[in-house]
């Protein structure tokens, strides 16, 4: 029996799945570990932590196969020289013979001094819940700092204003502009947005430190009720901990094949991942998607093809549920169609 562990039911792991699944032999058998009893889109975590969707929004059921277990914990170390898992509700450490690690990011708080203690954040589902308690939870004109005007932000910031138009929300950019990776006409279509429904955006912030009442930006200090943070992320701590080659942000540099040139029987994809692209849901399931290709062909005792190249098809924003932004179609779009096609993604994300 040849045994497959996948390391994450996100994205990438689970277009791996789906992929392996597609044809399966039977001397196969493959074992998902992941915290969450259900598959969860992260993409929608804003929404949480606003308070505009219930949970079922951002989750998916697995798939049910013959060949396929799952386990629901925290994982508490990854033995690439034993080849084994261990889980912290686990007795016996859980064996594989193949390997794919995609167990996505956590926050960055870059050293700064009470982030992690004093911020909410949406990188998990129980933070995004715990996030959506604090804001929600809060008495009229209540105020709340966004730290990090990229996607996460604001589509935080923005959500938050529909969700509850009596608070005073502020979002602190470090740059010159929100959105730095985006089209410029995006960039002031969403700074004009805050504008108007007022949010105050402050540009090259260089946040200090944060207490539990406030954040202290370039000598000034902000008295606010909620933190959140969405300034930058890093791999998965259980990735950085691992003894291969990484890159300067931490990720697995792999090969052509996504797999670990000292390990070629452990494969990475998504924000784990070396890669020229910036992190993203569609990224990390194009990937997944690519590795189920080149694992199929192992278990079948194959020589795999050479995995095409990425072809990333535009991001997509929200600005509350009746506007948005993105690139489509190779061009910069604002309004009504973007947030449509964002939706549409999402659908078929819970369709897939």
């Amino acid at each position: 029996m040849k045994r497959v562990v996948i390391l994450g039911g996100g994205y990438g792991g689970m277009n791996a799945l789906h992929g392996l699944l597609d044809g399966v032999r039977d001397d196969v058998h493959i074992t998902v570990i992941d915290r969450n009893p259900y598959h969860s889109l992260k993409t929608e975590f804003y929404t949480i932590a606003a308070g505009t969707e219930s949970d079922r929004h951002a989750r998916v059921d697995f798939p049910e196969h013959e060949q396929v277990d799952y386990v629901f914990d925290e994982i508490e170390n990854i033995d690439v020289e034993a080849e084994h898992i261990r889980v912290k509700g686990g007795l016996e450490p859980v064996p594989y013979d193949y390997l794919l690690i995609g167990l996505g990011c956590e926050d960055n708080y870059h050293g700064i001094e009470g982030a992690q203690t004093f911020t909410e954040s949406v990188q998990t589902f129980s933070k995004a819940r715990s996030a959506g308690y604090a804001i929600n939870n809060l008495g009229a004109y209540g105020k709340i700092t966004v730290v990090g005007a990229g996607l996460s932000g604001i589509e935080v910031a923005s959500e938050v204003r529909e969700s509850r138009p009596d608070l005073n929300i502020r979002l602190l950019d470090r740059g010159s502009s929100v959105l730095k990776a985006f089209d410029s006409k995006i960039q002031e279509y969403v700074e004009k947005w805050f504008n108007d429904n007022d949010v105050e955006v402050i540009h090259h912030a260089n946040v200090e430190y944060v207490e539990k009442d406030g954040v202290c930006n370039n000598g000034l200090c902000y008295i606010n009720d909620v933190t959140v943070w969405t300034a930058g992320v890093r791999p998965n701590f259980l990735v950085r901990e691992l003894p291969f080659e990484k890159d300067d942000q931490e990720k697995v540099i792999i090969n052509d094949f996504y797999q670990v040139p000292t390990h070629q029987n452990v494969y990475v994809v998504g924000d784990c991942a070396s890669s020229e692209y910036s992190p993203s849901a569609q990224l990390a399931g194009q990937q997944g998607e690519k590795v189920a290709d080149v694992l199929r062909a192992v278990l079948q005792d194959r020589v795999p093809e050479r995995p095409g190249d990425v072809k990333l098809k535009g991001s997509l924003g929200s600005l509350g549920k009746n506007d948005g932004f993105g690139n489509m179609l190779q061009k910069p779009m604002t309004g009504v169609l973007p947030r449509l096609a964002k939706s549409g993604v999402l659908w078929l994300s819970k369709r897939h």
